[in-house]
C-alpha cells in the first residue's frame, strides 16, 4: 500500500496560500541590506575621523608660533643637520605664563628667563627618542655678549639667541624649537587625571611644586633637571597608558590645554606636527630615554656659581645626535647615565 505524501501548506493571514520568495530575490534583498549597513558604518566612521581631524587641527592651530625663532644665518655658518630623517628639537622651559614677545619692538632684554634646556633627538626610524638636559647654569659663550650662564641667552635675546647659543655649544643643528611653560603644566597634568611620581598621585599643583624645587636638593639644578625629566616621563606614560588618547573627553581636555602650554617656531606647521604624531604612534614610554649632559662640576666665575660642561665626555654624545646613532652610543657604554627609577 502506497504511503500518502505529507504536505505542509503555508497561508497568510487571509487564509490564502503564500508564495515563497524566490532565492535570487532573497539574495538581492540581503545584499542591499548589507550594503546599506556598511554604508552607514562608513559614514559614521568618516564623521568620527573627520571630527578628530578637525578637533586636532583646531588644537594645533591654537599653539602659538614664535616668529624668527630659528637662526637665519647662512647654512655654511651653522652646524650640519642630523643625518637622514632624524630630527632635533630644542625644548626650552620657562617658569612664566607669558609667551615670547613678537611685537615690532622685538625682544626686550630681561623679559623672561629660561630655567630648562633640553635637546630632543628623534631618530629616523622613529622607534625611540632621546632627551638630553643642559644645565641652566652651564658657563658658555653667548654670541654678542661674551661668556655667561646658558640661561642668560634667552633673557638677553629671546628664543633665536638661545637656539644659536646651544648650536654653538654642542655643534648640533636645531630643526625646531618648543617653549614650554611649566606653570601651564599644572592644567595639562589635571587634564590627564594627574601623574604618579614615587608611588604618590600628584595633581597639577603638586606636580608644579615638584618640578620647581631646587634649593633643598643635594645637587641643586642638576637634581632639578632630573625631577623635570621624571615628571615628563610620568606624564608621557600616563598619556599613553591611561586611555587618554582613546577617551574623547580626556583627549578633548588634553588638546584644549596644549595651546596654553607650548609655543613653537613659525616653521613648524600643523601638517608637520600631525606627521610627527603619526610617525610616533607606536612609540612607548619605555623607548624614551632621559639623561643629563656630562659636567665636570661646579665653579665660581666672576662671583657666580656656574656649571662646567665636560667637553671631552660630551663630544661622543653630540656626535651621536648628529649622526643619528644614539642607540649605538648607549650600547657602547659611552653615553651619560640614563635617568633612574629613583629620583630625589
Amino acid at each position: 500500500m502506497a504511503r500518502a505524501t505529507e504536505t505542509t501548506e503555508t497561508t497568510d493571514d487571509t487564509g490564502s496560500e503564500a508564495e515563497p520568495t524566490p532565492p535570487r530575490r532573497r539574495r538581492r534583498r540581503w545584499l542591499w541590506t548589507s550594503l546599506c549597513a556598511l554604508t552607514a558604518v562608513l559614514l559614521l566612521a568618516g564623521t568620527a575621523v573627520g571630527f578628530v581631524y578637525w578637533r586636532t587641527d583646531q588644537a594645533l592651530s591654537s599653539i602659538e608660533r614664535i616668529p624668527d625663532a630659528l637662526p637665519t644665518a647662512p647654512e655654511a655658518s651653522q652646524p650640519p643637520r642630523a643625518e637622514g630623517d632624524a630630527l632635533v628639537y630644542l625644548l626650552v622651559g620657562v617658569d612664566d605664563d607669558r609667551t615670547p614677545d613678537d611685537s615690532e619692538a622685538g625682544w626686550q632684554a630681561g623679559e623672561a628667563r629660561s630655567d630648562t634646556m633640553m635637546l630632543l633627538q628623534i631618530p629616523a626610524d622613529r622607534r625611540s627618542a632621546w632627551l638630553v638636559s643642559l644645565p641652566r647654569d652651564t658657563w658658555t659663550e653667548i654670541p654678542g655678549h661674551g661668556e655667561a650662564k646658558l640661561n642668560a641667552a634667552y633673557s638677553w635675546g629671546g628664543p633665536s639667541l638661545m637656539v644659536e647659543t646651544v648650536q654653538n655649544l654642542t655643534g648640533v643643528r636645531i630643526d625646531h624649537l618648543a617653549v614650554i611653560d611649566w606653570s601651564g603644566f599644572r592644567e595639562l597634568t589635571d587634564a590627564v587625571g594627574g601623574v604618579t611620581i614615587d608611588g604618590a598621585r600628584l595633581d597639577g599643583r603638586e606636580a608644579l611644586a615638584y618640578v620647581r624645587e631646587r634649593k633643598s636638593l643635594p645637587e641643586g639644578d642638576l637634581d632639578r633637571t632630573r625631577r623635570q625629566q621624571n615628571f615628563l616621563r610620568s606624564l608621557l606614560n600616563e598619556t599613553l597608558s591611561a586611555g587618554t588618547l582613546t577617551d574623547p573627553g580626556r583627549l578633548g581636555a588634553l588638546l584644549d590645554t596644549v595651546g596654553d602650554v607650548v609655543s613653537v617656531d613659525d616653521r613648524l606647521s600643523n601638517g608637520d606636527l600631525r606627521s610627527l604624531a603619526w610617525d610616533l604612534r607606536d612609540l612607548r614610554g619605555s623607548a624614551v630615554h632621559y639623561m643629563n649632559a656630562p659636567v665636570t662640576g661646579a665653579a665660581m666665575i666672576e662671583g657666580q656659581s656656574v656649571v662646567l660642561l665636560d667637553e671631552d665626555a660630551a663630544a661622543p654624545l653630540w656626535e651621536a645626535i648628529r649622526t643619528d646613532s644614539m642607540p649605538s652610543l648607549a650600547a657602547s657604554g659611552e653615553a651619560p647615565p640614563e635617568l633612574g627609577t629613583n629620583v630625589r
